[in-house]
């Protein structure tokens, strides 16, 4: 399939979750202009590096809009809604101000579930890793969410950086992601100051 991109560092996409983003490039305004004329999809895939026109790393997610307010002065407020990952087969040559690529979707389980002991591990780290980070927590309703929407919900807005993310995107299945967001809990609880972010090399 031809997928149009938005290349952004540090923001990951997962199927079943949502990403709002506030859109004010200009040729990011064209792509979701373009997007809302044909069929809403965007491809949310982070570059290697943060200059303009890095390579692309190989797995991303395609997002279809969802929530859209569009603003005066030609702005966007949009709500992705995953909808699956995809992987790069080449980037295209293309005239638009926003890159496109050639892609193909990867056919991902559904409804994957974690053993009892994976999601008390993945648990108990979690309010560690919170507890660390000084951040506030509603447990109860954490305890209540099905094993894709939490793991993939603590992937997606987790502080970490751009390979740790795209590691946890990569990630075959549930209970790969899941233990290595253990790992990547762990290593930063170990760190002395709670302002560093963990590399995964």
């Amino acid at each position: 399939m031809r997928l149009s991109i938005f290349p952004l560092p540090g923001a990951i996409l997962f199927p079943g979750l949502q990403l709002p983003l506030h859109v004010f490039e200009p040729r990011y305004r064209e792509l979701v202009g373009s997007a809302l004329a044909k069929n809403r999809l965007i491809g949310m895939i982070q570059p290697q590096q943060s200059r303009e026109g890095a390579p692309l790393y190989e797995i991303g997610c395609v997002g279809r809009i969802g929530d859209v307010e569009a603003m005066e002065d030609g702005r966007y407020n949009i709500v992705l809604d995953g909808e699956a990952r995809f992987r790069v087969i080449r980037e295209l040559d293309v005239t638009t101000p926003f890159r496109q690529v050639e892609a193909e979707l990867i056919d991902d389980p559904e409804d994957e579930v974690l053993s009892s002991a994976e999601r008390g591990n993945f648990e108990f780290e979690a309010r560690r890793f919170a507890q660390i980070q000084g951040y506030s927590v509603d447990w109860d309703s954490v305890e209540r969410l099905d094993d894709e929407t939490l793991i993939n919900g603590v992937a997606q807005i987790a502080p970490f950086d751009t390979a740790s993310k795209q590691a946890l995107l990569e990630a075959p299945d549930l209970s790969a992601r899941c233990e290595l967001m253990i790992q990547l809990m762990q290593f930063f609880a170990l760190r002395d100051d709670g302002d560093e972010i963990v590399t995964l090399q």
